[in-house]
């Protein structure tokens, strides 16, 4: 049986939270499925529509494909984005390049299901779905990425952006719509997404898939040595939603914390960081580290992981990876949601900069609390979000659609013979 994986980001190296889920989600579906991973970039090398064919290590059976993608939020596609029915999150990533390319791909093999990762891909969708009507469908939704716009609109910098990130809060709903019918079956990453999602069309075919973690690597890898002295934020620091969050601890929060525990580190850990997150290594006691290899030593110098995320939508991997490493979280109920969390056992929410500077405070000298906490977090993540226990519901989703496909000798694309 053979699987095709088609996002809007080639899932090697895991620099994010995305490039996380599409990596063993994928690896899940390979251990199963012979696939084939279809991942847009814009930064490899040669025009819009070019690809190359790789093996990777940790994909070890699968074909890697990588097609380069238009650079994205060009001047044009901000203005159509503004004026036209097309959200610019979804032209960001459609070029005519790349539809020839992934029609390639189609007409070369045959696929018995076809996954593909969220609304912004829905151009390609739509073509999967003329050439391959009989091909199984499933969506992955990382996020409701008409939530996150919305949300930007209540809190972004300027009134120019609050009323562009509106309209294609508009736009990108009326999308969702249509994925939503496009597709035989969509897997979000909490129940409060899914119930969001029937809202808009009840007769959906929607399975909760959570976001998930590599309990033992972080388990073994993280172990601290010595006194932990820093508080640490983890993320991808070119998302506008992560540098948000890490210019708001570093302004409201952070200098108030100095004050009350002045041997603390705000210590600030991802790839990409922008200007603004860069400069912030000149206030007194923030490390900026920008990529690092592996995030588990950072764990391990830990106090706390914080999470102090006010725009987004889905639920945060750094909230996960954290707990596995053992390491307690004080997080926004924003950062925390969507997931199966019990405040004061295995979390700690604080709502406003004076809240969380207390319960961070407090945490910094309560070893009774912090340890009860890292090991209470330790076990949900290791019992409900290990990714092996995540990539059994994938799985699933995958028999039941091919359970009901309506003729097994119809469901192929190309003209090759399936070699699974």
């Amino acid at each position: 049986m053979r699987a095709l994986y088609l996002s809007t980001r080639f899932c090697w190296p895991t620099i994010s939270g995305a490039h996380l889920r599409d990596f063993y989600l994928a690896r899940q579906v390979a251990a199963k499925y012979t696939l084939t991973y279809l991942g847009l970039d814009r930064e490899m090398d040669g025009p819009v529509g070019s690809s190359r064919r790789e093996r990777l290590e940790v994909l070890p059976d699968s074909e890697m494909v990588r097609v380069r993608r238009p650079a994205g939020y060009g001047r044009i596609d901000l203005v159509r984005g503004i004026i036209g029915p097309t959200p610019v999150s979804i032209l960001n990533f459609t070029a005519p390049q790349v539809m020839d390319k992934i029609e390639r791909v189609l007409a070369e093999d045959r696929f018995d299901i076809i996954q593909f990762e969220g609304v912004h891909l829905l151009a390609y969708a739509r073509r999967i779905r003329q050439i391959a009507p009989n091909v199984p469908l499933i969506c992955d939704w990382h996020n409701v990425e008409s939530e996150v716009q919305r949300r930007y609109a209540q809190s972004g910098e300027s009134p120019a952006r609050r009323l562009y990130a509106r309209r294609t809060a508009q736009l990108l709903k009326r999308a969702e719509r249509e994925v939503l019918q496009l597709a035989n079956a969509h897997t979000v990453c909490s129940e409060r997404e899914r119930q969001m999602l029937l809202q808009e069309v009840p007769q959906a075919n929607i399975t909760e898939i959570p976001n998930g973690v590599d309990t033992a690597f972080f388990a073994a890898g993280a172990a601290g040595e010595g006194l932990r002295q820093n508080v640490v934020f983890v993320g991808s620091m070119n998302y506008h939603a992560n540098i948000d969050a890490a210019l708001f601890f570093a302004k409201a929060i952070w200098p108030g914390l100095r004050e009350r525990r002045p041997d603390l580190r705000f210590v600030i850990v991802g790839s990409r960081p922008v200007p603004e997150i860069v400069e912030l290594a000149n206030q007194p006691g923030i490390t900026v580290t920008g990529t690092v290899d592996d995030l588990r030593p950072h764990y391990g110098s830990a106090v706390m992981v914080v999470a102090p995320v006010r725009v987004a939508s889905g639920t945060r991997l750094k909230v996960l990876e954290a707990m596995a490493a053992g390491v307690p979280v004080i997080s926004t109920p924003l950062g925390a949601e969507g997931l199966a969390i019990t405040p004061g056992k295995d979390i700690l929410i604080a709502e406003t900069p004076a809240e969380t500077i207390a319960t961070a405070a407090a945490l910094h000298r309560d070893t009774t609390t912090w340890q009860q906490l890292a090991a209470n977090a330790f076990r949900l993540v290791q019992a409900q979000y290990d990714w092996s226990v995540v990539g059994e519901r994938l799985l699933s989703v995958y028999t039941e659609l091919l359970a009901k496909r309506p003729d097994a000798d119809v469901v192929g694309v190309g003209a090759t013979k399936s070699r699974g």
